[in-house]
């Protein structure tokens, strides 16, 4: 029996979608990327509406806002596939720019000027809405284990690329911990903080470190670092997890503030 023309398109419609669907998992949700990416396209096209008495004259001088820092993280799930997930599902309401797999592929998640939702409630020196002005970078690990050799060399190639295109400060590579003390300990104590801030991403303190003068005042060197002191045991405990990795504790020893006075000098 004939098929009318219009069961035919629409079977011919069908299987392409299962085809796309098959061949891209992530194609239902690119499609919802692009309407919402169109959406806020069209918003900043439209003129505002302006006060009684006031015109809108549109200035001819701007560009797109770009950002200033980069936020890792770890992930704290089983797979890279599971992030995905996550990242797609909109009642979640958690995003991130980009998410590294442990064997060093690269998902780019999302445009670099939009803002994504992965730094949370967080401060870092006096910015308050880090997810404004950052990049977050999620890396597959469940929070425990060490990161691959594949997944930091991806992570090297999207950093140095961040960081030409964006002109990132060297001391702006940081982790959610760093951003969110108490709250988050993201990426974990194996984290290499110190293998890249060789390759320039983010600070780390000199081989040999000067004695601590006597007036030196820790909370005060960690409020000019970045960190947010309103709980100072959290501060401590974030600062220790980047900077000293092997002790976790909330005091802080001698060695400790030898590195903190030595990181301080740097951000003065």
């Amino acid at each position: 029996m004939k098929l009318p023309i219009y069961q035919i398109v629409s079977a011919c419609l069908l299987a392409v979608t299962i085809t796309s669907c098959a061949s891209n998992p992530y194609a239902v949700t690119n499609r919802i990327y692009k309407k919402q990416t169109k959406e806020l396209a069209k918003t900043i096209r439209e003129i505002p509406a302006t006060q009684a008495g006031q015109d809108w004259a549109g200035t001819t001088n701007f560009s797109l806002r770009k950002p200033n820092y980069v936020i890792i993280h770890h992930t704290a799930q089983n797979s890279a596939e599971q992030t995905l997930k996550t990242f797609t599902m909109p009642k979640t309401q958690v995003s991130a720019h980009y998410v590294i797999a442990k064997d060093g592929k690269v998902y780019h998640m999302l445009n670099d000027y939009l803002r994504a939702w992965h730094g949370g409630s967080s401060k870092w020196g006096n910015a308050t809405d880090i997810n404004s002005s950052s990049i977050g970078i999620e890396l597959d690990n469940n929070g425990y284990e060490a990161f691959s050799e594949s997944q930091m060399g991806s992570l090297v190639n999207v950093l140095s690329s961040l960081k030409t295109n964006y002109s990132i400060p060297t001391a702006n590579f940081i982790g959610h911990s760093d951003i969110a003390p108490g709250r988050k300990v993201d990426p974990n104590a194996n984290f290499p903080w110190k293998d890249l801030s060789e390759k320039g991403f983010g600070l780390w303190p000199d081989a040999v470190l000067d004695s601590v003068p006597q007036n030196f005042n820790p909370p005060e060197a960690l409020r000019i670092i970045g960190y947010d002191i309103k709980n100072l045991e959290y501060a401590i405990r974030s600062f220790k997890l980047h900077f000293i990795q092997n002790d976790l504790s909330p005091m802080l020893t001698e060695f400790d503030k030898q590195v903190l006075y030595n990181l301080y000098k740097k951000y003065l």
